[in-house]
């Protein structure tokens, strides 16, 4: 196993110790530090900056041809970590204890070690990774927020308080949508210019807010949480799919959450985050859409649609269509005539 020292802080001194290992040169530019993996270790990059108040952020995307640890060692304090794995998987190690902590992809760990104790990150051979690590020294961001975290969790407030490392912490969770939203717009965001540096420095503070809130949303009990994760998007996609197939005989909100493994509140919360409206408004728009493309493409009776789509009322059926679409569905299929007019002439989508 290759290792790679550490003893510098800042992340820009981080990022100089990193390609001193590599024995190849760092690059600069307006306040952003990177690294490339050279050849004979593998591939991939290194970068990250630093911002006032003791805030930093790295990020790391690298495949190396051997098993390669990162040993971050230095007689002084080191910052807090909030890790997030986007790809691939990385392992944790506080440097005085032996046990190692597994950081798949999806997942997020909040690392502080105790006195001068530094860290141990391991990333396995052959295999892309992408990971973010933000960084606060505690003293430095104590001192330029001048406000005790009153209100945030207990043991969140006890860990910012902590400008002295007297404990060790470690929390690992799945990180939330929300938080997977920011890592997006970083990998969209081109400029290199100065505008780079301001754009992270606002994204930094965005995930440690989405952090806190995650935290405080991870020590709630199974049945109240609400905050949606990356991880469950693929759950999202099922109860997408039930909806899709079963309009004509739809299960209850329940029902869905209880068959792919959610609850009803992450449930509810997960269509407001991607579709910016509950399940039944998501479920009505749905029943619209499909019976409006049955009117303007089959032969079928306007009470054959409406009883396919799930709406055994034909009044009520009628009643919706007109207030979404300003058109009642009988009158719909008198206009239609697909060889002369075009379906979208009729009404808006």
């Amino acid at each position: 196993m290759e290792l790679i020292k550490v003893s510098s802080l800042p992340l820009k001194d981080v990022i100089s110790d990193i390609a001193k290992e590599f024995e190849v040169e760092m690059e600069k530019a307006c306040g952003m530090y990177s690294v490339e993996i050279p050849e004979r270790l593998g591939e991939g990059h290194i970068s990250g900056c630093d911002f006032d108040g003791g805030m930093g952020l790295i990020r790391y995307d690298c495949k190396f041809d051997m098993d390669l640890t990162f040993e971050y060692s230095l007689d002084k304090i080191h910052p807090m970590k909030f890790l997030f794995c986007l790809e691939g998987e990385i392992n944790h190690s506080f440097s005085n204890e032996e046990a190692w902590h597994k950081i798949p992809q999806h997942k997020n760990a909040m690392v502080a070690s105790s006195s001068h104790h530094g860290h141990r990150v391991s990333f396995q051979a052959g295999k892309r990774t992408v990971y973010t690590g933000l960084e606060i020294e505690r003293r430095k961001f104590q001192a330029k927020m001048s406000c005790n975290p009153i209100s945030i969790a207990k043991p969140l407030r006890a860990l910012f308080n902590d400008i002295t490392a007297k404990e060790t912490f470690y929390h690992d969770g799945f990180y939330s949508l929300q938080i997977s939203e920011l890592f997006a717009l970083w990998d969209k965001y081109g400029n290199s210019d100065f505008l780079k540096p301001l754009f992270l420095e606002g994204l930094a503070y965005k995930i440690l807010v989405g952090q806190i809130t995650q935290f405080q949303d991870d020590i709630k009990s199974e049945g109240n949480k609400t905050l949606l994760r990356k991880s469950e998007l693929n759950q999202m996609r099922k109860a997408l799919t039930i909806i899709d197939e079963r309009l004509d005989n739809m299960p209850t909100i329940w029902e869905i959450a209880s068959e792919v493994g959610l609850t009803t509140a992450k449930l509810q919360q997960g269509f407001r985050e991607l579709f910016g409206k509950t399940v039944n408004k998501f479920i009505k728009q749905k029943r619209l859409e499909t019976a409006k493309a049955l009117l303007l493409n089959s032969d079928e009776t306007v009470t054959s649609i409406s009883q396919s789509v799930g709406i055994k009322s034909i009044s009520y059926f009628s009643r919706i269509f007109i207030e979404t679409y300003g058109i009642a569905p009988s009158e719909l299929q008198k206009k239609r005539d697909r060889k002369k007019i075009d379906p979208d002439k009729f009404i808006n989508s």
